[in-house]
């Protein structure tokens, strides 16, 4: 393409008799052009805040095909974009470009959005005027913080709560392995780059990391997201090994582990069983508690009150029943951020932390399964601290993360005391205004902890990391 736009910008020259500049190139200036761009985060935070209240968002964009071979930066851009809106269209894939009427009238078309319940946001006036012409609603945006008032006031949108983007289960790339026979560990992958797995806790689901698998894709990162055993589509019971065998047949020699709750568990015993496979580890509100042979954790469990709820989950079928009998009631109180379920009224307000969607997809996640699976990891506690101590214990030598929270009701700060006499490099992290829901209740500071620590672990170790940002 560039010889030809080379050849048109001579032609054209020579129609209007004027002369281009000494040493004047189309390649430069398209170069210069594509690494001078720069996207606006707020603008993507904005978006995301949109679409989560049901808005659909697109882009109609006036660009080339970069065929010029130098580099992946316009793919990444590309990549972004598509990953954070609804619709892209480019001119140079459409033949039209911004301000003809009919590049307007396709993505309106697409969206399925008659113009007068459009809004179209430029920064030039011929764009504007374009679309008003159409009927649609055009801000001029020369100031962002007013422009987004207008988008408030036209759409009735909140977007001062600014979260990140999230995912669309049935928009993003579901996968299966099998990791023995009738053993299926079910993930969800997005991006490219070193290798990130995230691991949940009770009672969730790979989706409890919806604001966090885009974002770190973002960042440059293959982000694998597991159902964990007893799960959604994964069946039970893979344990340790089959972790490791799931990513064997991934291709998957080392990975970072990001955990949370029973998952922050799971991170840290794989950290410490199979240190080899582990590049770093990561763990959310869960500390790493050492294995004590002397004491047996049921012993343990009765001395602390707040872990009386791990008892309740004991004795089969009881806390299954209570569960299953209402699940949208479950799970409203499950993510209220505290308590069972004794003396609570019947109608629970739904938390602002789960959305609706939210709610139904968990809801349909555990409406088939039922919990027996989920609650079994508190019934194999003690399995489990005998497996334990048949393992070597010593300290873990790779870089390690660990975040706490203020508000957490179980998993206290001060748990995590000490952890540096076991883990020497441990990096801290902490949200003081955050309960145990840390991925969904504060998402956006928890992806800035998470980012920050996974380049500068991944920088030290010489790995190279290549975001879209």
């Amino acid at each position: 393409m560039i010889p030809e736009l080379d050849a048109e910008c001579v032609s054209a020259a020579s129609d209007q008799k004027v002369s281009l500049p000494a040493g004047f190139s189309v390649k430069s200036l398209l170069e210069e052009l594509r690494d001078s761009t720069t996207v606006n985060k707020h603008i993507l935070q904005t978006v995301a805040t949109l679409r989560r209240q049901g808005l659909l968002t697109g882009v109609l964009a006036n660009q080339w095909v970069d065929d010029s071979g130098c580099g992946d930066s316009s793919g990444r851009l590309l990549s972004l974009l598509g990953g954070h809106f609804d619709v892209v269209l480019q001119s140079c894939r459409t033949g039209l470009r911004v301000p003809e009427a009919d590049l307007f009238i396709s993505a309106l078309k697409q969206l399925g959005v008659p113009p007068k319940q459009a809004l179209w946001l430029a920064d030039d006036e011929k764009g504007v005027g374009a679309a008003e012409a159409l009927g649609m609603t055009a801000v001029l945006v020369k100031d962002l913080p007013e422009a987004m008032k207008q988008v408030e006031t036209f759409t009735g949108a909140v977007t001062g709560e600014i979260y990140p983007a999230s995912c669309n289960p049935g928009e993003v790339s579901h996968g299966y392995v099998t990791v023995k026979p009738d053993v299926k560990l079910h993930y969800v992958e997005m991006g490219a780059g070193p290798p990130v797995m995230l691991c949940h806790g009770f009672p969730e689901s790979w989706y409890s990391w919806r604001y966090q698998i885009p974002a770190l894709a973002d960042a440059g990162f293959r982000v694998v997201s597991l159902d964990m055993k007893g799960y959604g589509e994964s069946t039970a019971p893979p344990g340790l090994c089959d972790l490791v065998t799931f990513m064997d047949k991934m291709g998957i020699p080392q990975v970072t582990l990001v955990g949370h709750d029973w998952g922050g568990s799971v991170v840290w015993n794989m950290a410490q069983c199979h240190p080899e496979r582990v590049r770093a580890v990561a763990s959310l509100n869960t500390p790493l508690f050492p294995v004590d042979p002397s004491k047996n954790p049921m012993d343990f469990l009765k001395t602390v009150p707040i872990f009386n709820y791990q008892l309740y989950f004991q004795e089969p079928g009881v806390a299954e029943a209570e569960m299953e009998k209402d699940l949208a009631r479950t799970f409203k109180i499950f993510f209220h951020g505290s308590g069972l379920f004794v003396g609570l009224p019947d109608e629970i307000p739904r938390s602002s932390i789960l959305s609706e969607t939210a709610l139904q997809f968990y809801i349909t996640q555990f409406k088939d399964k039922g919990f027996r699976g989920p609650l079994n990891w508190y019934r194999n506690v003690v399995s489990n601290w005998k497996w334990l101590c048949s393992r070597p214990r010593a300290k873990l030598l790779m870089p390690a993360l660990m975040v706490t929270t203020g508000k957490d009701p179980v998993l206290l700060p001060v748990f995590s005391r000490g952890m540096e006499n076991m883990i020497p490099n441990l990096t801290r992290g902490h949200i003081e205004e955050c309960g145990h829901w840390t991925q969904m209740e504060r998402p956006s500071e928890l992806n800035t902890i998470l980012i920050s620590w996974l380049k500068d672990t991944h920088s030290n170790m010489g790995v190279a990391v290549t975001p879209k940002l």
